[in-house]
């Protein structure tokens, strides 16, 4: 499922939602949540699961064509724990 496709589906749900009111909605929740993520902070949607950032420090790192030692910087990646109630859909337990 992407972006448009959940669009979609809210206005089938909640069909007085207009198709702009619910791609304003889809975006407005992405945008905050990757906001949080950008100032390196942490989105806790219960029963769903939890965004946050994991940090990778620097390492050394080789060049594989030339064999040459090189230095890997420190890089942060978003991360996602998903909740017991979605671990527990997802594997078809009540």
């Amino acid at each position: 499922m992407n972006r448009s496709d959940l669009i979609v589906k809210l206005c089938d749900r909640f069909p007085q939602l207009t198709r702009e009111d619910a791609a304003y909605s889809v975006n407005a929740i992405l945008d905050e949540i990757t906001g949080c993520l950008a100032i390196k902070g942490r989105v806790e949607i219960r029963g769903f699961g939890v965004f946050s950032i994991h940090t990778r420090p620097t390492r050394a790192g080789r060049n594989p064509k030339t064999g040459e030692k090189i230095a890997i910087p420190r890089k942060s990646l978003p991360h996602f724990k998903p909740g017991l109630q979605l671990k527990a859909r997802v594997n078809n337990q009540p």
